[in-house]
């Protein structure tokens, strides 16, 4: 079940990063060149897309795929979380509450993820 949800997640997700880039790019790192924000926005967005494909076919490369994504989009979401508040984030990401709850929710995504292959019939 977990990893249906994320899965629905993740297409969620990659859907607004593929229709709505422009949504993301203020907690992109400040880090990262903005040359650059567009490309990694649409680049997440389509790895979204396929382990969420993934995740609901319970291919057992969607776990440690989904798990790399979760990993490689937690700077955004720092960067979320430290900016909210300030006016840079749009709409609800710049409440400061929600921005940095949503932090330790990527623990129980993971743990989402790593469900695929640890059930019977996963391949």
């Amino acid at each position: 079940m977990a990893p249906t949800v994320l899965a629905g997640s993740f297409i969620l997700s990659a859907t607004v990063h593929l229709l709505r880039p422009q949504a993301f790019e203020p907690i992109m790192p400040r880090s990262l060149p903005t040359s650059s924000h567009r490309a990694l926005i649409y680049l997440s967005g389509l790895t979204e897309l396929a382990c969420g494909y993934g995740l609901f076919r319970h291919r057992g490369w969607a776990g440690p795929a989904s798990t790399a994504v979760l990993a490689a989009v937690f700077p955004a979401n720092v960067q979320m979380a430290l900016d909210s508040g300030s006016g840079r984030n749009p709409g609800v990401a710049d409440n400061r509450l929600l921005a940095w709850a949503r932090l330790p929710l990527q623990l129980p995504m993971i743990w989402a993820a790593r469900q695929v292959g640890r059930q019977p019939g996963d391949s």
